[in-house]
């Protein structure tokens, strides 16, 4: 049996209407598929989108800060290229 739906899901759009690499938008997570198809979602589908987007934020961040990490640990230490001991 399915839930009613009293109110409406809202877009998760923000506006930053930019692809990245793997073919989601930078600023609301979402696949091209589901951004054209967000008007003929039931609420359901809606809140299943919006569960995926939010996995895949967590996903960039996470390597954001991975990124960002491993590179902290390089300027932590300059002087490593300097013996040529890079790993």
């Amino acid at each position: 049996m399915e839930q009613l739906d009293f109110f409406t899901v809202p877009s998760p759009c923000i506006g930053v209407c930019q692809v990245n690499n793997k073919g989601y938008c930078k600023g609301c997570f979402r696949s091209r598929e589901e951004r054209f198809h967000w008007n003929d979602f039931t609420g359901e589908q809606r809140r299943n989108v919006i569960r995926l987007c939010k996995q895949r934020y967590v996903r960039v961040m996470r390597a954001k800060l991975a990124k960002e990490a491993e590179g902290n640990v390089e300027e932590a230490s300059p002087q490593r290229s300097l013996f040529g001991d890079e790993d």
